[in-house]
């Protein structure tokens, strides 16, 4: 499956939207259903409005119903890891979900969410009232 993924994370890599940084990211986030989600980066003239491909492909998931995710590719040129943003944005939909990062040629690596975000601000994070 981790094949798969990268796959059609790097086909959706092309149709990323980047006149500004040139920087094409594909992302594609598998359920536990089996479904696959593909996401690609969409630039903007107006930088903070910019969403990434990790974003793109669980908003096009939750979207669509879905809210258990097991696993996402994310494939760049060099391999790059998810921003920030997008780690504080799997966090919210789970910890665990195995994080496959790949470059344009296959080569790949393995973590989690959970490794790329220690110490995460999540749900438990918040009082109770």
């Amino acid at each position: 499956m981790v094949q798969v993924l990268i796959e059609v994370a790097d086909n959706t890599r092309a149709n990323a939207h980047v006149p500004y940084s040139g920087y094409h990211v594909g992302a594609a986030l598998l359920t536990e259903e089996g479904e696959v989600f593909g996401g690609c980066n969409v630039e903007n003239a107006s930088y903070g409005i910019s969403i990434c491909a990790e974003r793109t492909a669980y908003v096009k998931a939750i979207s669509e119903g879905a809210r258990d995710f097991v696993a996402i590719a994310v494939v760049t040129d060099d391999g790059g890891a998810p921003c920030g943003a997008c780690r504080q944005f799997m966090c919210e939909f789970g910890l665990d979900t195995v994080v496959i990062l790949a470059d344009k040629n296959g080569k790949y690596s393995m973590t989690s969410v959970r490794k790329l975000l220690p110490q995460a601000f999540d749900a438990s994070s918040l009082s109770k009232k």
